[in-house]
């Protein structure tokens, strides 16, 4: 793996803030990743609620940022579900760098998390995400026009 997997923290927020501004072109209508000082404090605080996790995706080679990935509205009990959300940060999107990063997301979702169901929500224009999700098992569940396309990957 050329990646590994971090924490977000407040000692990061410097690089992550750069990184999201550098990116705006290729977040545009996709993602909207924390862009001030006081929205990734906010995504900091959501993060310590048990029904969030989000990981930091670092090369190990550089300890640079390469992109983030989130697992949200976790739920528990029989159903043992989440949803997805990732993001590339320039100058390493489309590197494959996410492909590790999510991969070892949903090593973590599906074993530590004992989770049963992962569904990443892609806007249907997406193709390099779409791609992405489906390199990794999910299948297409369902399309709904007005959002996203759903995907899931289950146990």
């Amino acid at each position: 793996m050329r990646v590994r997997l971090e924490r977000p923290t407040l000692l990061r927020e410097r690089e992550f803030l750069a990184a999201v501004r550098r990116s705006r072109v290729l977040h545009r209508g996709r993602a909207t990743p924390p862009a001030t000082p006081a929205a990734y404090r906010a995504y900091l605080r959501r993060l310590r609620k048990p029904a969030h996790r989000g990981h930091l995706v670092v090369l190990r080679s550089s300890g640079a940022l390469a992109g983030v990935v989130n697992v949200s509205e976790i739920v528990g009990g029989a159903f043992r579900s989440a949803y997805l959300g990732y993001y590339a940060v320039r100058p390493h999107a489309g590197q494959g760098y996410m492909s590790e990063g999510v991969r070892l997301v949903l090593r973590r979702a599906f074993g530590e998390l004992r989770l049963h169901r992962v569904e990443a929500n892609i806007q249907p224009g997406n193709m390099a995400s779409i791609a992405l999700v489906r390199r990794l098992g999910f299948r297409r569940e369902g399309f709904s026009p007005r959002v996203v396309v759903e995907f899931l990957r289950t146990l």
